[in-house]
């Protein structure tokens, strides 16, 4: 399956234009995602399953903000899988989050 690229469009129809208001949001998500990716690893090291699963739900946003669509599904699956105390989607979420991670590296 190819990796949907994660892309700027839903910010751009939110802010109507602004340019600072874009920046803004960009750089809340370049803040907020790596602490919540790192919270997300450490409660699934420890498999404490329905803390991931809050994690999972909390990240799911940042990647409907980033436009990914496909992924967004993933991830509420997988947030399901783990209050079933399951990690079978643990490859695809792993690969959405390497590349949002990328992406704001880029941006």
């Amino acid at each position: 399956m190819e990796q949907e690229q994660p892309n700027l469009s839903y910010i751009h129809n939110m802010s109507g234009g602004d340019k600072a208001f874009e920046q803004k949001l960009i750089d809340i998500i370049k803040l907020e995602f790596p602490q919540e990716k790192e919270v997300y690893y450490d409660n699934l090291v420890a498999k404490n399953f329905k803390q991931t699963a809050e994690n999972v739900h909390k990240l799911k946003h940042k990647i409907s903000i980033l436009g990914l669509e496909k992924s967004y599904e993933i991830a509420v699956a997988f947030e399901e899988n783990l209050l079933e105390g399951r990690t079978d989607l643990f490859q695809q979420f792993e690969s959405i989050l390497n590349t949002i991670t990328n992406y704001l590296q880029k941006i």
